[in-house]
């Protein structure tokens, strides 16, 4: 099974949401804690949605982190774009 079919986007983007609320708003929370935040926090969305069992929250988890990922990677674009442009 291809990993990219179980990622669940929705849960992806609402992890996405929740932890640029942590980094910009909430200022009691290290960045370091912020990818373990979304892991459970996905975990606990797909659990919601899909019925609890082992296979539900390990992919819920891993959506938590794509979100973590996807951030990080348009941040990285975002900026290379701003120092060619000074």
């Amino acid at each position: 099974m291809n990993f990219t079919e179980n990622i669940i986007m929705i849960i992806v983007l609402g992890c996405l949401l929740c932890g640029y609320v942590l980094k910009k708003w909430v200022k009691d929370v290290e960045n370091k804690y912020i990818p373990t935040i979304l892991s459970i926090l996905g975990a606990l969305m797909n659990c919601m949605v899909s019925g609890i069992s082992l296979e539900n929250i390990i992919y819920g988890a891993l959506s938590g982190l794509a979100s973590t990922g996807l951030h990080q990677a348009f941040t990285r674009f975002i900026e290379k774009d701003r120092d060619f442009d000074v």
